[in-house]
């Protein structure tokens, strides 16, 4: 990896240890901007797709107010399933996912960030939830074994990957013949002017990784996906707008990024 990929990486794993450690903080309903920024994080989970009913079973801490979607909600998930979750910070999607897969199913996070994984292990202690397993590694690089998961989800971090080809390869390879991919993502619709994408901190904040709907049909159709849809997510903008306003307070990121469903199926049977 080059010095620059490197910078990259260490100011995005600094930002979410950061985020982390307010997770005390974060987990009051109304923050302050020295938490989770100035938003309530009942109000923006179900801005991006989450019912208060899913907001309200999970531990304190779980919930940092920093996806652009519920994976979930479009996922068709079964019990007993084993589900995937890339970059699962404080655990929100993946303690969701193990009410919905049972007893009998599993669920594993994995997060680069050492903070993050303390945090999920501390949350799922809170929990009573035996079925989710929380291993530190990197999403182009995971710690799982092939073939040996039905359904891949994550939230807003696909984005901060620097090799986007390789993840969606690593997920075709944990998958299951005939698994499938449910990730919510920001998705690139216009160039971003320079000024922005060049900030240290544009990639932790979700802007500047951003793929574009080209990019990601390659890197899926590359890795051997098929079924592939790439849809818009409604209503994200008022969201995704907040991101930036504390850099640039004139900027609509919603003109430049906004987030979508990626959804895909590794095929059933496989070619020799």
């Amino acid at each position: 990896m080059s010095q620059k990929g490197t910078n990259i990486r260490q100011t995005v794993q600094k930002h979410y240890a950061e985020k982390a450690k307010s997770a005390d903080c974060c987990s009051d309903a109304s923050v302050s901007s020295s938490c989770c920024g100035s938003v309530d994080i009942n109000e923006y989970g179900q801005a991006i797709g989450y019912s208060l009913d899913d907001l309200q079973v999970l531990p304190d801490g779980a919930n940092l107010a920093l996806g652009c979607g519920n994976p979930l909600a479009y996922a068709n998930v079964q019990p007993g399933e084993t589900i995937l979750d890339l970059g699962s910070g404080g655990g929100m999607d993946a303690f969701l996912a193990a009410r919905l897969v049972g007893e009998q199913g599993f669920v594993i996070g994995v997060d680069m960030t050492p903070e993050m994984i303390d945090l999920a292990r501390k949350n799922a202690h809170k929990t009573g939830f035996t079925q989710v397993d929380f291993r530190k590694g990197m999403i182009e690089q995971l710690p799982v074994d092939d073939d040996s998961v039905d359904l891949v989800i994550s939230n807003c971090v696909v984005n901060l990957s620097l090799d986007k080809a390789r993840v969606y390869q690593e997920t075709y390879r944990v998958l299951k013949p005939g698994g499938r991919i449910a990730i919510s993502d920001p998705v690139r619709v216009a160039e971003m002017p320079e000024d922005v994408k060049n900030r240290e901190n544009a990639y932790s904040s979700c802007i500047a990784g951003a793929a574009s709907v080209d990019e990601i049909q390659t890197y899926l159709q590359d890795a051997g996906f098929e079924n592939i849809q790439i849809i818009p997510k409604g209503a994200s903008d008022a969201v995704i707008n907040t991101w930036a306003n504390s850099d640039n307070p004139e900027l609509v990121l919603g003109d430049y990024v906004v987030s979508m469903l990626i959804s895909a199926q590794k095929p059933q049977v496989q070619e020799d």
